[in-house]
């Protein structure tokens, strides 16, 4: 039942961290339109090249603070999650959704995928805010937990990413429809995910 519990978590986050529109997201859309599918697909890669050393730094600063601080964290990581709630869901009441692309990103190459993802904020603050102190509690309760939680994450983030590639492709012949339908149940799932996790941290915080 725990190593289930932290399987679904993985699969939450992942799921939502890719729909989110950010940096990176913004990244494979323009590539996907200057380039086609094919060529941009491996940059989806990128973020298991990327965040080894997001992921060491930000665990080895939380392995050491005290036990009610992570529940702060965790508190905290609600708040974040519920604030991207409600930036995904304005982008959802928009005809179009809150992607574009950026003029900066001309290249299609892996190395230029891995730099946009370790300059995007959303690693770093999904690290120290949500995905590191999970990480954690699941490593807590057990290896497996902690193994399952990362692997679940980490391959429906890049499975996400790889149909993200696919839909934008589409979306050139078939328009914005399916891409705000994907941002509204992103919405939707970091809702139900920032409420738990600040539930999860204010009963923690109390007991």
């Amino acid at each position: 039942m725990v190593m289930t519990w932290y399987l679904l978590k993985g699969f939450n986050l992942g799921f939502a961290a890719a729909m989110l529109p950010g940096p990176f997201q913004a990244y494979l859309l323009s590539q996907t339109m200057k380039n086609g599918w094919q060529r941009t697909l491996p940059a989806v890669l990128a973020p298991l090249l990327s965040d080894g050393p997001i992921i060491v730094l930000v665990l080895s600063v939380l392995t050491q603070v005290p036990e009610w601080f992570l529940s702060v964290i965790q508190v905290v990581g609600g708040l974040f999650i519920l604030y991207l709630a409600w930036g995904a869901f304005r982008s959802f009441r928009h005809t179009r959704p809150a992607l574009e692309a950026t003029t900066e990103t001309t290249t299609r190459s892996l190395l230029k995928a891995i730099l946009v993802n370790v300059f995007s904020p959303g690693p770093w603050i999904f690290w120290s805010t949500v995905t590191g102190p999970l990480l954690l509690e699941g490593w807590r309760d057990s290896i497996g937990a902690g193994v399952g939680f990362v692997t679940m994450f980490y391959a429906t983030f890049i499975g996400c990413l790889g149909v993200l590639v696919a839909l934008f492709a589409l979306a050139r012949r078939s328009g914005p429809a399916v891409m705000r339908v994907l941002t509204g149940v992103s919405a939707l799932v970091l809702l139900l995910f920032g409420l738990s996790q600040l539930w999860a941290g204010v009963v923690r915080m109390t007991s």
